[in-house]
């Protein structure tokens, strides 16, 4: 999970930021040509995107993720807390309506914050072997890996008050698009994202 600081951070590297720019610029003119929102804000609103694909893997989003959402959009807007009318969230709305069409696109600004910010090979290099999983040891070498990507990672854990390193209950639409979503932002191969998977308990 980012925090608003860490944002703006982010914004501060080019290739992020000229990313950002124009696929916000698209993305008001085809979804929402009157809403004011800011780089900043609509960064916090593409860094949602897993979160939101997973909520909608369902099917449709509960209202118990769409709380979790919102308070997720929350700590990233700039001054999201303050706000009466949060832009995240009110732009997350128009990104459910027309997620298909955004998807793919987001991930590749989400890609491009983790190439610009983490050094994938620390990623490559670790070494957890399945089936032979140990939580345990699942949490040692997630602490030697970059912060970008385990935050990064945290996004598609919709409650925020769980751990990373914890054993949680999840559907099996849900553990898909998890699954799907390492595949499109290529890195579903790392050793690192197979520990991260079996943290999940796939019920029927």
């Amino acid at each position: 999970m980012f925090s608003e600081k860490e944002i703006d951070t982010l914004l501060q590297i080019e290739p992020i930021a000229n990313g950002v720019a124009e696929k916000r610029k698209r993305f008001l003119l085809a979804e929402a040509p009157y809403m004011e929102i800011s780089e900043h804000d609509f960064l916090s609103l593409i860094i949602m995107t897993p979160a939101v694909g997973i909520c909608l893997s369902n099917g449709s989003v509960s209202l118990f993720e769409e709380l979790a959402l919102n308070k997720m959009a929350r700590k990233m807007s700039k001054g999201g807390f303050f706000m009466k009318k949060d832009p995240v969230a009110h732009a997350m709305k128009y990104l459910i309506k027309s997620f298909e069409n955004w998807e793919d696109e987001f991930y590749e600004v989400i890609s491009s914050c983790i190439e610009n910010t983490c050094n994938l090979e620390l990623c490559e290099k670790v070494s957890v072997e399945l089936p032979a999983y140990d939580l345990d040891y699942f949490a040692r070498e997630l602490m030697k890996m970059p912060y970008g990507f385990v935050s990064m990672l945290s996004t598609m854990i919709i409650n925020e008050e769980a751990d990373i390193v914890e054993i949680r209950p999840i559907s099996s639409h849900e553990f898909e698009k998890i699954k799907d979503i390492g595949k499109r932002m290529k890195f579903y191969d790392l050793p690192i994202f197979k520990a991260f998977l079996s943290t999940f308990e796939v019920r029927n």
